[in-house]
């Protein structure tokens, strides 16, 4: 059994991970499981920094292998705001039901409603150095929110791949093409290589 923490508090997002995860001998563990605090300040300017900061911190307080992501929403017309301060852009709202509206009528004025998520995993203890992966899922926002179902910015963004809000998307559908699976499909191909899974 392959044994990895995840550099997160985020129920949701440990649930993730365990569904992409399926069918492989591995378990994984949140930061409250193992009774680790750990809370280093993103400060980096792009998700390869950030993602790197909380899997450095993370990887000082236990031997096994820890995995951290750093993700986010990126508006085409909008410079790829809210970029890297995707979560910080919706906890000034006091969540994304209203962050979400916000976006919407910040790109009213625009025509090109393009954008896209992207993730960026860190993977250390493993080898001597981190190891990074990427993935992007290419869509557009929305012009109203549809659906209560993933979380964050999913029910204002229309998957090109999928072909429907991630609002409204099935978990196994989001699952195959979130930017967060496109990343652990790589991660998972290491691992395998590694034949650590």
């Amino acid at each position: 059994m392959f044994e990895l923490v995840v550099a997160t508090n985020n129920a949701h997002k440990v649930k993730e991970y365990q569904e992409m995860f399926l069918g492989y001998n591995i378990k994984f563990y949140s930061m409250k499981d193992l009774g680790i605090k750990c809370d280093p300040a993103e400060d980096g300017t792009t998700y390869e920094e950030n993602s790197l900061i909380k899997a450095s911190a993370l990887a000082k307080l236990t031997k096994l292998p820890v995995i951290a992501d750093d993700s986010g929403l990126n508006v085409i017309a909008l410079d790829n705001f809210p970029g890297i301060y995707s979560s910080r852009y919706a906890d000034s709202f006091g969540g994304n039901k209203v962050a979400n509206l916000e976006l919407i009528k910040k790109l009213k004025p625009y025509k090109d409603k393009s954008a896209f998520f992207a993730c960026l995993i860190t993977l250390m203890n493993v080898e001597d150095k981190p190891v990074q992966f990427k993935g992007i899922c290419k869509g557009r926002i929305l012009d109203e929110p549809v659906g209560e179902g993933g979380f964050g910015y999913d029910p204002i963004f229309y998957s090109d791949e999928a072909k429907m809000a991630f609002g409204i998307a099935p978990a196994e559908v989001k699952n195959k093409y979130s930017h967060r699976a496109k990343a652990v499909e790589q991660l998972i191909k290491y691992l395998k290589n590694k034949e650590l899974i």
